[in-house]
């Protein structure tokens, strides 16, 4: 494969020109013809080569030129809640990402992984090419049910449905309980993926501002009573982006106003496994009747392994695997073999109590040199990867993070988070990828342009 694809980039094979024959390039090389077979169907699937039945193969057509606009960032995009992911996702080689969401691929349970994957390199065949089943993997939900108790919620395993993403578990509940036009809560700030995917059921979204112990509940009520929405999404524990958490009060008083307004919860848990202690669930205090709840894996475990989960009313789950099918056919049953692997080991709660040392450290670290910079902590987070501060002298979040993307830094600016726009003076801050000298340098800079 290497001597094919030096003799093209060297341009003695040049678009169009038969590459030698299975049998002639065997004898030249002295290798088996099995061996040049192998090489050229890679090649093909690679597409640098093409296959002519009866002729043989062929160097295959050029690629367009490179453009390096094409690869750079793009700093005349809209600061919106797509900006953030789509330069986080795109981001390659040295580029600094204080401002996404997940853990560096060296914080996670790389071992713990590899042992799954071996496992599950034994399995049956069925495990490895079927469907899963409608509900997902039997001895993944009976664990959830488990772990779910440990935090005061009641969910049997078939008040479970697994999904591929705590995205694609929003996703199926929008669909159900939604129409276009219909309101939907969200806090504010809040996930940016929250607004991006209900506008794109055509929900109409509402903020309700958020306070360091919940929503406020005032203005929760008022928003009841003006939009009479249909759902209000939210997390309650390490809320995304403040770190802040749900009080108990907060949470009984947001549970009766949502009782007298026949309003559905989506409470999304997924940064649970980051807590030191649970704190309050609002699906813990509802016993999962108007509150569904959500989680996935994404943050502590892999996120290349896609694999969330559904706990809700029994009614809901039946119409949820109805939805599922329709969307997704089966499940993925390799993504559940793999979380279910690693989540029996041992290995994994080693691994959090770990993370969650470490993280505590670096919190304590990079809010420290943040501070020297000027950049202050909205609250002091008790776990999580988050930190929500706010800049010094009325900056523009946005424009800092348009310069800083200039010089190679993903932010996070705030009002990505706000559907009111009032977090002009925000920014997101990823301790666990702040590590970094050149991102305080970079910081230094694009604030005192």
């Amino acid at each position: 494969m290497e001597l094919i694809r030096s003799r093209i980039a060297g341009r003695s094979l040049t678009a169009g020109d038969r590459l030698p024959s299975i049998r002639s390039l065997a004898g030249s090389l002295q290798l088996s013809a099995s061996t040049i077979v192998e090489a050229y169907e890679r090649l093909v699937a690679e597409g640098v080569i093409v296959s002519r039945p009866g002729s043989g193969f062929y160097v295959a057509g050029p690629l367009a030129p490179l453009s390096m606009a094409e690869i750079g960032p793009k700093l005349d995009r809209a600061v919106d809640p797509f900006w953030v992911s789509r330069q986080s996702l795109a981001a390659e080689g040295a580029v600094l990402k204080p401002g996404c969401g997940w853990l560096p691929a060296d914080w996670m349970p790389q071992a713990g992984l590899r042992r799954a994957l071996r496992h599950l390199a034994r399995a049956d065949d069925a495990d490895l090419a079927d469907y899963g089943t409608p509900l997902g993997l039997p001895p993944l939900r009976h664990l959830l049910a488990r772990r779910m108790a440990e935090r005061g919620i009641d969910a049997a395993p078939e008040r479970i449905l697994l999904t591929e993403s705590g995205t694609q578990a929003i996703d199926l509940l929008c669909r159900l309980l939604i129409e276009p036009g219909d309101a939907v809560l969200v806090d504010d700030p809040c996930y940016f993926n929250f607004h991006a995917l209900l506008r794109a059921h055509r929900a109409r979204i509402v903020g309700v501002p958020y306070t360091p112990h919940g929503p406020d509940v005032e203005r929760f009520g008022a928003a009841l009573a003006e939009h009479r929405p249909r759902l209000y999404i939210t997390n309650s524990a390490l809320h995304n982006p403040t770190g802040a958490v749900l009080s108990p009060v907060v949470a009984h008083r947001i549970l009766k106003l949502a009782d007298q307004a026949a309003l559905t919860i989506v409470e999304d848990d997924i940064f649970a496994d980051f807590e030191h202690a649970p704190a309050s669930r609002l699906a813990a205090f509802d016993g999962l009747e108007r509150v569904v709840h959500i989680g996935s894996f994404s943050k502590t475990l892999s996120a290349s392994v896609r694999c969330g989960f559904i706990a809700a009313r029994r009614e809901w789950i039946d119409a949820l695997v109805d939805l599922k099918i329709a969307t997704s056919f089966g499940g993925g049953r390799l993504g559940a073999e793999l979380v279910y692997g690693v989540l029996r080991d041992g290995g994994y709660r080693k691994h959090m109590d770990g993370l969650r040392q470490r993280l505590a450290r670096v919190r304590t670290e990079v809010g420290a040199r943040l501070k020297q910079l000027g950049i202050l902590p909205w609250v002091e987070p008790q776990a999580g990867m988050f930190l929500w501060c706010r800049l010094p002298d009325d900056l523009d979040a946005a424009e800092i993070a348009r310069e800083a993307l200039s010089l190679d830094v993903v932010l996070a600016p705030g009002n990505v988070f706000s559907l009111s726009q009032s977090a002009r003076g925000f920014m997101r801050f990823n301790a666990a990828q702040s590590l970094d000298d050149r991102l305080f340098e970079v910081l230094r800079t694009v604030m005192h342009r």
